[in-house]
């Protein structure tokens, strides 16, 4: 039965329920989310509104997501779909112009090194340390959530990053920037 509004009244299709499944998805999966949209955008801010517009669109087609293991495709399908939009229309304001503007460019050559460097750097390191290290610091999972996907111990998941870490901090590349 739909819930009722803030003013008392029903909400025709929407169950109570409903509401805090989809609110209890966005506090699990918020910063992974945002992590995508982030490299979609390259932008923080640009990166939070193209994730509200994604969920906002996904909390419009909760009820009818029957999966949870969907969800995940559902809402990144929805960012990028949503920034191929905001691009395609931001590419039409957009006119050549003859006046070539005096200001300086950034050079983002030296940043661009530093993450060609680390990752030939986790390219070196054996599977299941790279693996470790991915979902711990670029995923941002918990230890218990590693072990679960790995299938290990959570003491295994710490050592096992530990040690990754330990070669990253000795490897040649990387002491050199």
């Amino acid at each position: 039965m739909p819930g009722p509004s803030p003013s008392g009244r029903p909400v025709a299709g929407r169950a109570r329920g409903e509401d805090v499944g989809f609110r209890d998805y966005v506090t699990a999966r918020r910063g992974s989310l945002l992590r995508m949209a982030y490299l979609l955008t390259r932008n923080i801010a640009d990166a939070e509104d193209l994730l509200q517009a994604a969920l906002a669109k996904t909390f419009q087609a909760w009820d009818r997501i029957e999966d949870p293991g969907a969800l995940d495709g559902y809402v990144r399908r929805a960012m990028v779909n949503t920034h191929i939009s905001w691009w395609r229309r931001r590419r039409l304001e957009e006119y050549p112009t003859e006046d070539i503007p005096d200001r300086p460019v950034d050079d983002h050559a030296g940043k661009s090194e530093l993450h060609d460097t680390l990752r030939r750097a986790l390219d070196r390191l054996p599977e299941r340390m790279r693996t470790a290290v991915v979902l711990r610091y670029y995923e941002d999972m918990s230890e218990a959530e590693i072990a679960d996907v790995l299938g290990v111990s959570q003491g295994t998941v710490k050592s096992t990053v530990s040690r990754a870490v330990a070669k990253l901090r000795i490897d040649a590349d990387l002491l050199e920037g």
